[in-house]
């Protein structure tokens, strides 16, 4: 699949996420960050969780979602 597959098919897609690479379930053009909420186009993925199988859209998000999950650290 190509960048322009991947356009075409304009919705969410449903990924699966692995240590420094993901795979794609179900095609689609984006992902939603888990902590704001906003579209994160699949070219521009470069923070996910694999034990919570989310995606960040930055590393400022990936942190604020880590603290929020170990308080205590």
């Amino acid at each position: 699949m190509n960048r322009i597959d991947r356009m075409n098919s304009g919705g969410e897609a449903e990924i699966v996420y692995g240590d420094g690479e993901y795979h794609v379930v179900r095609p689609g053009a984006y992902v939603t960050c888990a902590v704001t909420g906003n579209r994160i186009l699949l070219d521009d993925l470069r923070y996910w969780s694999v034990d919570l199988q989310e995606a960040y859209e930055s590393p400022e998000a990936s942190l604020t979602r880590y603290r929020q999950k170990h308080p205590d650290k």
